[in-house]
């Protein structure tokens, strides 16, 4: 019986990495979080916010549609995210003046001058480890971990749990 095969053997050795992929998923989130409170701390932006910033500092003058794109976060949550920041005076938004159902956003002086410190979100940890791995180790781990985020943004696609008794 192969080991990749369908057989028990199979099943159990797919269980086995199934469980270490979770495990490590953990670590990362946990990892994240721990990024994003060490963030918040020191710039005052948790790591969304700081990504949407650094989206508009690197796009310019740009739609929450565009920024959904760039940051892979809902447009909703983008709109949520963007309130805060205008509210705290880091960015403008502001209709456009050929199509007014536009908006765009742009960093004001106090946010420009915000990113300008602003630590990377991923860490300077991280950014200094990753940078150590050989080119063809760092495209191979970017491709599996974007690999990883396509197989489990389906997972929430989960059909709904069925009671044992059947009723």
């Amino acid at each position: 019986m192969s080991i990749g095969g369908n057989g028990i053997e199979g099943k159990k050795f797919q269980a086995s990495h199934a469980r270490t992929i979770e495990k490590a998923v953990r670590r990362i989130v946990r990892a994240h979080d721990l990024q994003s409170r060490a963030l918040a701390k020191r710039c005052g932006l948790t790591a969304a916010q700081l990504v949407l910033m650094k989206g508009i500092a690197e796009l310019g003058e740009v739609t929450s549609g565009a920024l959904s794109v760039y940051a892979d976060i809902s447009a909703a949550t983008v709109v949520t995210i963007l309130d805060n920041l205008e509210e705290r005076g880091l960015i403008q938004r502001y209709r456009s003046g050929s199509d007014r159902r536009i908006v765009h956003t742009r960093l004001t002086e106090t946010g420009a001058a915000l990113m300008a410190q602003a630590p990377d979100p991923m860490g300077d940890v991280f950014l200094d480890r990753f940078a150590k791995l050989p080119p063809e180790e760092r495209q191979s781990l970017a491709d599996a971990v974007s690999r990883l985020g396509e197989l489990m943004s389906s997972a929430g696609e989960v059909a709904p749990l069925v009671p044992v008794d059947g009723g």
